[in-house]
This record gives C-alpha cells, sequence and structure tokens, in this order.
C-alpha cells in the first residue's frame, strides 16, 4: 500500500473506480478535476503494483475549524484490506496538520460497512439529509469526528 498525492494524471484510474463504487451518483470527470485541482483540498491515491486501488480527498479551507472528506472509494478487489482505513487515517491527519479541530462527513444510510468504519474511528451521527442521494432515494447520515480527541486516542497507541 503506498498513498500519494493525486495529480490530474491519475483522473482516468480515480473516475474508473468512482464509476464502479457508486454507479448510480458518481461525479463526473468535471468535478473531480475540479476538486483534484482545488487549493482547498487534498486528495490521495493509494497504489499497489503502478496501479490505483483507491482514492480519498479532503476539503479544508484556510484558517477554518472544520473539515470535510468529500469521498473515499476502493476498487472491488482493494476492500476489507484496511486500506480505507489508511486513507481515512491520512485525510484526518491533514486536517489536524491544517488545524482543523472537527471533520464532518456523509455517507449512504443503505452503506454499513462506511458506518461501521467511521464509527471506529470516533466518528458519530450527528444528523441526516433525507433523501439526499439521487436518484436512489436514500438517507445521507452526517457524521463529525473530533480532531484532538482523535489525535488523543492515536498518540496513545489506542486504536480506535
Amino acid at each position: 500500500m503506498t498513498l500519494r498525492d493525486a495529480t490530474p494524471d491519475d483522473l482516468g484510474a480515480i473516475m474508473a473506480i468512482e464509476r464502479a463504487a457508486f454507479p448510480t451518483d458518481a461525479w463526473s470527470d468535471d468535478m473531480m478535476r475540479d476538486e483534484l485541482a482545488s487549493p482547498h483540498g487534498r486528495y490521495l491515491v493509494d497504489e499497489e503494483g503502478g496501479r490505483i486501488v483507491g482514492y480519498a480527498g479532503l476539503r479544508h479551507l484556510r484558517g477554518g475549524a472544520d473539515a470535510d472528506v468529500q469521498t473515499i472509494a476502493l476498487s472491488s478487489e482493494a476492500r476489507g484490506s484496511g486500506r480505507g482505513r489508511a486513507l481515512l487515517a491520512a485525510l484526518i491527519r491533514e486536517a489536524d496538520a491544517r488545524r482543523a479541530r472537527e471533520v464532518f462527513l456523509e455517507v449512504r444510510d443503505d452503506n454499513a460497512v462506511a458506518q461501521a468504519l467511521y464509527a471506529s474511528e470516533g466518528f458519530a451521527e450527528i444528523g441526516r439529509r433525507p433523501h439526499y442521494y439521487q436518484p436512489d432515494d436514500v438517507d445521507a447520515i452526517i457524521m463529525r469526528l473530533d480532531v484532538p480527541s482523535w489525535r488523543a486516542a492515536h498518540e496513545t497507541g489506542a486504536s480506535a
């Protein structure tokens, strides 16, 4: 597993995973291209043998107290191997380095695996957006993480 910053050259591989992971509501190439180029974000890719098997992105406005996990996705063969957790932890460390005190995300109500991952890292549900994911008509669960608490848990070697 090798995490590195995403580049514009990674767009094709990222979009292949995006479309496979989110078949009904994938971002467009232009949306992802804009995200990769934004000065307010940081996108990472996970490579194995020179092939991108996952990606994740964080958005944080300079000086802001909060950050947002924009997306995390893995190819089907990379799931269940700890790569999602590694990407999530890298995003949280980035938020911490940028002095964000909270990280927010939205997750589909029908994605129990992702919800369990986020909860295991200390995210807590704070609300819902009914019918958020379209055309599937699935609610979004809004989750929040206290970054200083996450840091403290990981500095002491505790695993969340």
